[in-house]
This record gives structure tokens, C-alpha cells and sequence, in this order.
């Protein structure tokens, strides 16, 4: 089992990196760099792999619709190049409120776009002459949408991998089917082991059966904090502010994928409360009905027996990477996490 953890994109990204090289010692395996409507996570990558040697980087995510698909794949060889193929390209489609707020984009079809994306870019990476026409995507740009001069172009450098790890971040049924089909790996969010199987088994299976055995087996990718010791249950707490938004704001009624993923978990109640309180402004309200049980399967917040157990059952659900959050008060403490969660998970 991998060990990764991801990078915050609010602030303090130099000092974050500058402390890598310990994590990567510690037998940190993979960091995931995110990209919201922060600051680009290109340029931080390009970074972090300038000042590391081993570890993995990855996007996590970039938005299918804020660059074109050859973009996308462009972007993915130049930092497999600068990181002596070290990137794994993780891609999403977010949602729509950053996609038509800060982008401006249409938030349309993230299943078709997605797999589109997904086969331009291996083009991309083969050295091919890109042609491509899908429903969403044409290249090149037929006549009579554009000026008829665009033709058919190859990749002019040779990508030190014709295939980049691809991660798919997803949670709907049909996301996570088309992703086990398709992708090297999946990244679902507020992932719980013991759920996994009745949320995600049937839509897993029927991408796996359609799965080229090139890609090989699928890398399942669950985030969780982490903190070990006799006396840490009350940093669960720190998970509510952030779920809650999740649950409660990232979208409008009928229109949040994560409050459809609490009620898939058995808290239906509970993810119709929150986002009732969520939307009226009553955060601190809605963040307190956010389930014990829920923060505390998909955490890694308990002492060392706990942690023991949490891990055992992530890796009986199928997770061979763990994205954790080490919360420790100091750099040394954060990286003794990482040291001990890398020994527990063999």
C-alpha cells in the first residue's frame, strides 16, 4: 500500500515544500498538488519536482474543462519530463459552480468529456497524428467552424512514457464505472471501507469488465486524516467545517453530488439537515450534525491499535494508496506519522 498526502493550496506552499524531503525519507510514496480557484497546480508541481528526487506528484485534480484535452496531455508529458516520469495526471470534472463561476464554462457532460479527454490524451502521448471526433471534442476543428487551416499535428517531443498514470476522481455510479474502465486509478472522496462494496461494488465491476488488462490492476486512492495517539479523538472535530461544506455547499439542492453520497452511505436525514442549515448560512450549525460515525470510518484519528484496525479495513475494500493528512503540531511530529502509517500499512 502507497503512502500519499496532499498538498493545501490556500497558503504557506513554499515552507510545505521545503519540508518535502523529509516526508519523501520518511517513506512518503506519492504528494497530490490540488487545483481549485487557487493558485494553478502546474507551476507548484513543476516545483515540488525540482526539489525532490523520488517521490510521486500528481494532480489532484485537474478540471476537465479549464484546459483543451491536448492541453491536458501536453501539460501531463512536460511534468513527466521534469520529474524523470514521477507524474500521475489526476483529472475531475468539479463542479458547477467553479466551472461556470470562475471559468465560465458551460458545466456540461462531464462523463462524455471525461472519456474523451481521457483517449485524446493517450493520443497525445503515442505520438499520433491527433484526430478525434467525438461528440464533445473534434480535432482538428472541422471547416465550418473555424477557418479550414487546422490539420492533423504530433506531439513534437518524445514523452518519456507513452502512458501517464491517469486518476479519475469520481463518486457517481456511472463517474466510477467509466473510471474503472478507463483510468489507472480512482480517487473518490469521504471514503468508507465498510460502504465501499453496496456504494461502489456493481458500478466497479461492470468498468472492470470493459477494462483493457494493459492498464493493469485499478489503484483505489482513499483520503484520510491521520493522527495516532491515546489522546487525539478530539481532532475528529477538525473534519466537521470541511465536511459540511462538502455535504452542505458544494452545490444546490438536487444538485451536490457529496450530500448524494452521504444518503448513499444510510445518512439521509443527516445530509438533508445539513445542507438545509448549510445554505442558510448556519455553518457552525450544520457542521455539528455531521455524523460521528462517518468522521470516524474514514478517518485515521485513534491510537495505534485503532489506526491498525482502520488501515486492515481499507486495505480489505480494495485501497492501495492512502492519501492521508498527517495532523501533527509539528513538522517532526507530522513526519513520525508518516513513518508510522507507512510501517502499519506494510
Amino acid at each position: 500500500m502507497r503512502i500519499g498526502m496532499a498538498l493545501n493550496y490556500s497558503g504557506g506552499f513554499k515552507e510545505t515544500v521545503a519540508e518535502l524531503a523529509d516526508y519523501e525519507k520518511a517513506g512518503l510514496d506519492i504528494v497530490f498538488v490540488a487545483e481549485a480557484y487557487s493558485f494553478d497546480a502546474v507551476s507548484q508541481m513543476g516545483y515540488i519536482a525540482a526539489r525532490t528526487e523520488r517521490l510521486q506528484i500528481a494532480s489532484g485534480i485537474l478540471p476537465i474543462y479549464s484546459r483543451t484535452p491536448t492541453l491536458l496531455a501536453m501539460t501531463a508529458a512536460g511534468m513527466d519530463y521534469v520529474s524523470d516520469g514521477r507524474f500521475t495526471l489526476g483529472l475531475g470534472a468539479s463542479g458547477p459552480q467553479v466551472i461556470e463561476g470562475f471559468h465560465g464554462v458551460p458545466y456540461t457532460a462531464p462523463l462524455g468529456r471525461t472519456r474523451e479527454v481521457i483517449e485524446i490524451c493517450r493520443q497525445v502521448w503515442r505520438r499520433e497524428r491527433v484526430q478525434y471526433d467525438g461528440k464533445h471534442y473534434t480535432l482538428p476543428l472541422p471547416a465550418d467552424r473555424g477557418t479550414g487551416l487546422g490539420k492533423p499535428l504530433k506531439l513534437i517531443n518524445h514523452p518519456v512514457r507513452s502512458r501517464i498514470p491517469i486518476v479519475v476522481a469520481a463518486i457517481g455510479p456511472k463517474n466510477v464505472e467509466l473510471t474503472a474502465e478507463l483510468a489507472e486509478g480512482w480517487e473518490p472522496i469521504f471514503y468508507m471501507p465498510e460502504k465501499a462494496a453496496d456504494v461502489w461494488g456493481s458500478s466497479l465491476a461492470a468498468g472492470k469488465a470493459r477494462r483493457d488488462p494493459e492498464l493493469g490492476e485499478l489503484d483505489v486512492i482513499a483520503q484520510a486524516s491521520l493522527a495516532i495517539g491515546d489522546d487525539v479523538a478530539g481532532l475528529l472535530d477538525f473534519g466537521r467545517p470541511m465536511a459540511a461544506l462538502y455535504i452542505g455547499g458544494m452545490g444546490a439542492k438536487g444538485k451536490n453530488f457529496y450530500n448524494d453520497l452521504a444518503r448513499r452511505y444510510g445518512y439521509e436525514k443527516e445530509a438533508e439537515r445539513i445542507q438545509d442549515l448549510y445554505l442558510d448560512g448556519k455553518k457552525d450549525e450544520a457542521a455539528a450534525l455531521v455524523p460521528q460515525e462517518l468522521l470516524e470510518k474514514m478517518s485515521l484519528i485513534g491510537d495505534e491499535g485503532f489506526v491498525r484496525d482502520r488501515v486492515a479495513a481499507m486495505k480489505e475494500s480494495g485501497v492501495t494508496t492512502l492519501n492521508v493528512a498527517p495532523l501533527g503540531r509539528t513538522h517532526e511530529e507530522r513526519v513520525r506519522l508518516i513513518e508510522t502509517v507507512k510501517e502499519i500499512a506494510g
